[in-house]
């Protein structure tokens, strides 16, 4: 039973061995289908041509079977195998070809090379090998070399490069290189954190995203509450905040899915997990493109706002004029970092950070994070400084000149101090953060060797020959480096934070819990209506008599109770326009005041004429309606004239009794002749007025 446990063991280390073309840096079963029949059935790995593992082998031996099919020599199979999958033997000695039998096959397979235009490699000239022993027979027999796995994996004569471990392969053809070497991906585990500083760090960054991100949707809210308030030259603060929002938008969305985006699972048995290089997958380039475009337009649109204050306070341009070129600092705002965002898209210079969870540029690739990141910065930097230090020279120049108006002269310093301000909270992150690249790029080719030094051994391959001290990043640095990332957008609600804001909002609310403008207008237009009706309530036995009347005071009254779209204190006339309310008060005073009802009716009826007519003026341009209006008004011209004298001829007292016109005195008499309220029909009144009362007698009539 035991040995059937050891065998059924052996079996399946050598499914997996089968399965892992990876040297584990002992001897092996050869794989490769083109050495199966030589005398030997194991191997040790890498060759002498600096190949990692069989399948590599296999590839580049490809290109000279030609000569093994055409038996150029009979020894060019077996120098072929030796040299590409060497011989193993007691698990420490590698029987590799000698000089001899390499010069013997180089000399009878030259011809044949020529022709099928195949090159000798480097690492196998003739002169590079060792003499060959003699046999017992006489023939050319390779020597022995030993070899021990410690000292063949820990410490190497000369440079073999990065050999990418089997766990770290990817899919041939995605374009992702680590370290150099292609179809291979570093792992999703940060190669310099422990695990517990991982999900420290992660925290960290959800939290700094979250506080960025109420500050700079707080900036934005704040300018959609008073567009006007922010021009230029403080307008690109606004889309400064509205990148940083995105910013910090992304970064959160990061912290919720974790890696889910930014690593792939692992793809080969054995393989562990690594992160995403290239555009293969689509929500790791769509968070690349939307950080990476809105972390470069931010910077562009500060080095704008430092533009457009140069232009403020040294040419002394006015608003209107920096707001002309607009369309131009939009064009440079978006247009530079979306050509940016297109040509790394078109190099596949994307790649996934197991730290954030997000996917940027330069984490892996030095060359990309020198002239994609850095550059851009330097460059952003050093113009925005520029110009902000030339911009408070000509403020400081305008203040000597005014220095005897001393309140111009202290907002002038106010201004000055608060874009000193404002200009060191962006500043200040943005300059540690270069720092934070700068060290970086010249400490990752150290941190890489550590790393590899100190997994050789895990992935079996072979260590650095670099022998330099440990060095790996500390957590401090990546965490400043995030910081310094999202903190630049706080700076913003710097510049918003004043007395104004706070009395905006405070504006905003308060009007938000008023009530609602068309409900309120309804229920004063009713209660209006009600009052109306219930002072007029002992006219109405006198409807039948005064129909004019009675109609007009439902038309009012059915236009305030319900029609809301009109402004308050104003109703509808029969032809539908505007009849201030004044009137029906005007009518109610009149009944309300004594006086004789039918003289009332026909003063209320001219002064509501008055006011229609003016409104329809020249609507009435029918000549057959014109016709009968003048014969109703012929017909009535008797009675309205008694009536005019009739009211003409009684006056209100102060007190509220009429007073015969006889009675009065002469001054107020001649006062009252002379008053502008006088008869309409005995003055030169308008045409309209007389057509108001024509058809107020003629719906009389009807």
């Amino acid at each position: 039973m035991p040995s059937c446990t050891w065998m059924l063991l052996g079996v399946c280390m050598v499914l997996v061995d089968s399965c892992l073309a990876h040297s584990l840096f002992t001897c092996e079963p050869v794989r490769v289908q083109w050495c199966h029949g030589m005398p030997y059935n194991m191997t040790f790995f890498p060759n002498m041509l600096e190949h990692y593992d069989q399948d590599i082998a296999a590839n580049k031996m490809q290109h000279f079977m030609p000569l093994v099919n055409l038996r150029c020599s009979p020894d060019v199979h077996l120098f072929l195998c030796q040299a590409f999958v060497p011989e193993c033997t007691e698990q420490t000695r590698v029987l590799r070809p000698c000089k001899s039998q390499c010069e013997r096959v180089l000399s009878e397979c030259s011809r044949n090379m020529d022709t099928f235009g195949i090159t000798w490699p480097q690492e196998l000239q003739c002169d590079r090998l060792e003499p060959c022993q003699s046999s017992m027979h006489g023939s050319d027999v390779p020597q022995l070399k030993d070899t021990t796995t410690s000292k063949s994996s820990s410490s190497a004569s000369r440079d073999l490069g990065f050999w990418c471990p089997l766990q770290l392969k990817t899919h041939p053809g995605q374009g992702s290189s680590f370290l150099g070497a292609l179809d291979c991906a570093a792992p999703c585990d940060n190669m310099y954190l422990k695990p517990h500083e991982i999900e420290f760090a992660k925290t960290f960054i959800g939290i700094c995203s979250i506080v960025c991100l109420c500050a700079t949707l707080f900036t934005f809210l704040t300018f959609l509450i008073d567009v006007k308030r922010f021009r230029y030259p403080e307008r690109p603060i606004i889309f400064y905040a509205i990148c940083y929002s995105f910013v910090s938008l992304i970064y959160f969305i990061g912290f919720l899915l974790g890696n889910e985006l930014a690593c792939n699972k692992p793809s080969l048995l054995g393989a562990v997990s690594t992160v995403v290089q290239g555009s293969q997958s689509k929500g790791c380039t769509l968070l690349f493109m939307m950080l990476y475009f809105f972390s470069t337009a931010g910077m562009v649109w500060w080095v704008i706002l430092t533009i457009t204050w140069f232009l403020a306070a040294g040419p002394k341009w006015s608003c209107e004029a920096i707001e002309k070129k607009a369309v131009w600092f939009h064009a440079s705002a978006w247009g530079i970092p979306g050509s940016l965002t297109v040509i790394l898209l078109a190099l596949n210079k994307v790649e996934g950070d197991g730290i954030s969870g997000v996917c940027f540029v330069g984490l892996y690739d030095l060359t990309a994070l020198k002239w994609f990141v850095l550059v851009p910065q330097a460059l952003g930097v050093l113009a925005g400084l520029s110009l902000l230090l030339a911009g408070i020279v000509s403020l400081n120049h305008v203040r000597q000149v005014i220095q005897h108006d001393e309140r111009n002269q202290e907002k002038l310093k106010k201004f000055m101090i608060r874009i000193g301000v404002f200009s060191g909270l962006y500043l200040l992150p943005l300059l540690t953060l270069l720092a934070c690249y700068l060290y970086e790029q010249v400490q990752r080719s150290t941190w890489e060797n550590t790393w590899i030094n100190e997994r050789c051994q895990e992935y079996s391959i072979p260590c650095s020959y670099k022998r330099t001290d440990p060095s790996r990043p500390d957590l401090s640095l990546f965490l400043i480096k995030y910081l310094m990332t999202l903190v630049v957008g706080i700076s913003a609600v710097f510049w918003v934070s004043s007395k104004k804001t706070c009395s905006e909002w405070a504006y905003f609310f308060n009007r938000t819990r008023k009530k609602d403008p068309i409900s309120e207008s309804r229920r004063v237009l009713q209660e209006s209506c009600e009052f109306f009706l219930k002072h007029n309530s002992h006219v109405q036995h006198k409807k039948k008599h005064y129909k004019p009347s009675s109609h007009k005071l439902k038309v009012i009254s059915k236009s305030m109770g319900t029609n809301t779209g009109d402004p308050a204190g104003t109703s509808t006339c029969h032809d539908g326009l505007a009849v201030p309310v004044t009137s029906c008060n005007h009518y109610m005073h009149t009944h309300g005041s004594g006086s004789d009802p039918k003289g009332s009716f026909e003063a209320s009826v001219r002064e509501q004429g008055e006011q229609c007519g003016s409104r329809r003026g020249s609507s009435r341009g029918s000549k057959e309606r014109s016709r009968g209006l003048q014969a109703d008004r012929r017909s009535k011209t008797g009675s309205s004239s008694r009536v005019s004298s009739r009211t003409e001829s009684l006056r209100g007292a102060p007190d509220g009794r009429i007073i015969p016109k006889n009675d009065l005195p002469q001054e107020v008499q001649l006062a009252i002749g002379h008053s502008p309220f006088q008869d309409p029909i005995q003055s030169s009144a308008p045409r309209s007025v007389d057509v108001a009362t024509e058809q107020s007698q003629a719906r009389d009539s009807a």
